[in-house]
C-alpha cells in the first residue's frame, strides 16, 4: 500500500510540474498590458495621449497635481520655473492602483523649462519601473524632448527606454497620423 501512495504522490508532483510553465505563460501574456500616463495643462498632451490609447488599446491615467496650476500662462510659467529651481515634488491627486499589471508605460508631458513638469517627477518616483518599458511623448513649442529622456533614465535606471515622440503643441491634432507612424517605427 505504501508504494501506491508514493506513486500517487509522484504523479501529482509530475502533473504540477507540467502545469507550472503553462501558468507562467498565462501570467506573461496577461501582463503585456500598456498604460498611457500623462500630464496636460492646456490639453495638447491629452490630445496625443488619447490617440496613443486608441492605437494601443492601453489604459489611460492622468497625472494631476493636488494644487492646480493657474489659468494664466505667465503665472504657470513662473510657478513651473520655481518648482524646477527648487527641485520640488508637487503632490499628485491620484495613484495607479495596479502598476504591477503594466509592462509598457507611455509617459506624456509638455516640455517645461527643458524637461517635464515636476509633478511628472513625482509620478516617476512613486513607482518601481524595474523591468518595464517606458516610452515618452512630449508636446513642446520648439524644445523637443529637451533633457527629459536623460531625466527618465536617471529616475528609472532599471527600465527599458524606447524612442520618444515630440510634437509641437500647436500641431497636437497631427497626432492622428504621427502616432501610428511612430508606433510602427517602434515595432509596437
Amino acid at each position: 500500500m505504501k508504494p501506491t501512495i508514493i506513486s500517487a504522490g509522484l504523479m501529482i508532483l509530475a502533473l504540477l510540474h507540467c502545469l507550472t510553465p503553462s501558468l507562467a505563460s498565462a501570467q506573461t501574456v496577461e501582463k503585456k498590458k500598456a498604460l498611457v500616463a500623462y500630464f496636460s495643462k492646456t490639453g495638447n498632451t491629452r490630445t496625443v495621449a488619447l490617440v496613443i490609447k486608441e492605437n494601443t488599446n492601453a489604459d489611460i491615467f492622468e497625472i494631476e497635481p493636488v494644487v492646480a496650476y493657474p489659468a494664466d500662462y505667465n503665472e504657470t510659467v513662473n510657478i513651473a520655473r520655481k518648482e524646477r529651481d527648487s527641485n520640488a515634488r508637487p503632490a499628485v491627486k491620484n495613484k495607479v492602483e495596479n502598476m504591477d499589471a503594466y509592462d509598457v508605460i507611455f509617459v506624456g508631458y509638455p516640455n517645461w523649462w527643458g524637461t517635464f513638469p515636476m509633478a511628472v517627477f513625482t509620478f516617476l518616483e512613486s513607482y518601481d519601473f524595474s523591468g518595464k518599458t517606458i516610452i515618452p511623448f512630449v508636446t513642446h513649442e520648439g524644445s523637443g524632448l529637451g533633457s527629459s529622456v536623460s531625466d527618465i533614465e536617471e529616475l528609472c535606471p532599471n527600465a527599458k527606454l524606447l524612442q520618444g515622440l515630440a510634437i509641437r503643441g500647436r500641431d497636437a491634432a497631427s497626432a492622428e497620423t504621427r502616432v501610428p507612424a511612430w508606433l510602427k517605427e517602434l515595432n509596437y
